[in-house]
């Protein structure tokens, strides 16, 4: 086991203020990219992880991790974190969803057949998915904790 690198945080923070790249970083204080990752985090330099878990319930198939109905939700979960997302990526995520509630429709998945829309199943029995991350995200937007 390697001894620990001691790295002066407020010289990482200075630095990491300046720009420069992990890899710069890593070379400078003599560490991997990983340890200069692991020293952001401890130091507080790093945006917290985003928990997609309510949006995307389901363990997806690596096929179907980048499609467009999984893509839209994870947008709209990170915008009802407080993240902020490209403009475009919002607009699509939230025309894709608006589109499925307006039409009383919700998304259902299946690891060998992917996504597929289903109707929407009534609010006495929890309501749609997309319903409730399109109302999450929106709320956000609306109090402004994750921009315009």
């Amino acid at each position: 086991m390697g001894r620990r690198a001691l790295i002066d945080q407020e010289e990482l923070r200075r630095l990491a203020g300046q720009g420069l790249s992990n890899a710069e970083l890593a070379a400078r204080f003599g560490v991997s990219e990983s340890g200069i990752l692991q020293a952001k985090r401890a130091a507080g330099l790093s945006k917290p992880m985003l928990d997609h878990s309510r949006a995307i319930p389901w363990k997806l198939a690596r096929a179907h991790t980048q499609s467009g109905p999984a893509t839209n939700l994870r947008n709209l979960s990170s915008v009802a974190q407080g993240r902020v997302i490209p403009p475009e990526k919002l607009n699509t995520a939230l025309r894709w969803a608006d589109r499925l509630v307006a039409a009383g429709l919700d998304i259902a998945y299946d690891p060998e057949l992917g996504f597929r829309e289903v109707p929407a199943a009534s609010a006495g029995s929890g309501g749609s998915l997309v319903g409730t991350v399109l109302a999450e995200a929106r709320s956000a937007l609306t109090d402004g904790s994750c921009g315009p």
